[in-house]
């Protein structure tokens, strides 16, 4: 997808804080427009997480601070190839390349570990699942329970384009989709 300049001042006006880029969007306009698009959304003060100039700064957690409390966001995607071919994974960021943080449990339980070293809890975001599918996929579920059982609090899921399961462990929680 594509969207102007002034959409990032405006998100910054509406009131959001931090975006998740982990998606299999993020470079339909390739590494030109992926990077123009972290410019942006930087100059209107938005965090931004699950993209980056290479796999490290794709793999970097977002920092907010909420009422005294420190906050990681990571973020994620792993969707299938699609009908037509196209696979996602190809955007994933090098220590080379930008692009995207792909959803792999051992990396997930890895960055999850680093980040839970500088915050007081950590939110894993992930754009993951087959569309229009109310059952969440292995892949889906197989990366939110790494994250849960490396520490993050909430593992909140994007991308079937229909409601998936909530699952609570004690005070912890997965969302595995919320929609689109």
């Amino acid at each position: 997808f594509r969207a102007p300049p002034e959409a990032a001042s405006a998100l910054a006006q509406a009131g959001f804080d931090l975006l998740t880029l982990a998606n299999n969007h993020a470079m339909d306009y390739g590494v030109e427009g992926l990077l123009e698009a972290l410019q942006w959304l930087q100059a209107a003060g938005l965090a931004t997480a699950g993209a980056g100039e290479n796999a490290e700064a794709a793999h970097r957690p977002a920092m907010l601070e909420v009422q005294g409390l420190k906050l990681a966001f990571l973020a994620y995607v792993d969707v299938p190839v699609e009908v037509r071919g196209f696979d996602a994974r190809r955007w994933q960021a090098t220590a080379e390349r930008p692009g995207v943080a792909w959803a792999e449990p051992a990396r997930i339980q890895s960055d999850v570990q680093a980040a839970s070293r500088q915050a007081d809890a950590v939110i894993v975001l992930l754009h993951s699942g087959y569309e229009y599918v109310p059952q969440p996929s292995p892949p889906q579920q197989a990366v939110a329970q790494a994250a849960l059982g490396a520490g993050a609090v909430l593992v909140i899921g994007h991308h079937a384009h229909v409601l998936q399961p909530v699952e609570f462990y004690g005070r912890r929680v997965i969302a595995i989709g919320l929609g689109n």
